[in-house]
């Protein structure tokens, strides 16, 4: 069994940062990519961003220069810093990674619980 456990979230004014982060914890698994989402109120889930084991990133659109994402192997943990942030930014953020647990070859998504962040104007 595979727990991810998210911790950081927070009300902040605009133009603030907040830091993320995200950890599994469990039986013994390999990682492939981690990645971030976020869901606002009557919104459909979106991507923000993705880190693949090697370290190669991938950002929204709207949140490239402002966010970045990180991730240590040894810890099975993935970061999010927020910096600059709006208003629009205000969603609950999720964390997924995608686990295969040896021998399969198959990997399998696992989503933490979530995570607030609400940005004042």
């Amino acid at each position: 069994q595979v727990q991810l456990v998210e911790s950081g979230g927070g009300l902040v004014q605009a133009g603030g940062s907040l830091r993320l982060s995200c950890a599994a914890s469990g039986m013994m698994f390999n990682i492939n990519v981690m990645s971030w989402f976020r869901q606002s109120p009557g919104k459909q889930r979106e991507l923000v961003a993705d880190i693949t084991r090697d370290g190669i990133t991938n950002y929204a659109d709207s949140v490239k220069g402002r966010f970045t994402i990180s991730r240590d192997n040894a810890k099975n943990s993935m970061y999010l810093q927020t910096n600059s942030l709006q208003p629009t930014d205000t969603a609950v953020y999720y964390c997924n990674m995608a686990i295969r647990f040896a021998p399969s070859p198959y990997y399998t998504d696992y989503w933490g619980q979530g995570t607030q962040v609400t940005v004042s104007s």
